[in-house]
């Protein structure tokens, strides 16, 4: 699916690198890949990223409630400091935890509970897994570069060397 202003960015959607992923808070390899691309993007300058829910509640069942948080942190501009926050701290994803956060963050928490309480973001969050299930994604994460599906990009070497083949 085409990147639109409904998406989580960072850089300029009209960079010539475009990574999207289909993530999970709570899974172990998003928490992997996150890494990953947090290196990617000191090395590669010319990115754009980005960020679409696919959480796997069947799986992870922290995932859901981690997801609605970062879209209720999005609304307070926060989106990609709660993003960080969720996969720094992947097992520890209660709503004791959840409110902790978002907190230390500065949001404005009774807007924070009402969000979560009243699933306010669950159509966007959806939107995200309709969209990663349209483009064949059935687990996280996903990545595509600039369009192409990529199943083994697991380490810094094998991103770069994805990017230099899609951009050349």
């Amino acid at each position: 699916m085409p990147i639109s202003e409904q998406d989580h960015i960072q850089g300029l959607v009209s960079a010539s690198v475009a990574l999207v992923e289909y993530g999970d808070y709570q899974c172990p390899i998003c928490g992997e890949a996150h890494q990953l691309i947090k290196a990617l993007q000191q090395q590669v300058n010319d990115l754009c990223f980005v960020f679409r829910h696919f959480p796997q509640p069947q799986i992870h069942p922290y995932a859901q409630r981690a997801a609605e948080a970062a879209a209720s942190a999005a609304t307070q501009g926060q989106f990609w400091q709660m993003h960080d926050i969720l996969f720094i701290h992947q097992q520890e994803l209660g709503n004791d935890r959840l409110v902790e956060y978002a907190n230390n963050l500065r949001l404005d928490i009774p807007q924070f509970l009402q969000d979560i309480s009243s699933q306010v973001h669950i159509d966007r969050i959806n939107q995200d897994i309709e969209s990663g299930l349209h483009s064949g994604v059935k687990v996280a994460p996903a990545l595509f570069i600039n369009g192409i599906r990529y199943t083994s990009l697991w380490n810094i070497e094998q991103l770069m060397a994805a990017i230099v083949t899609v951009s050349s």
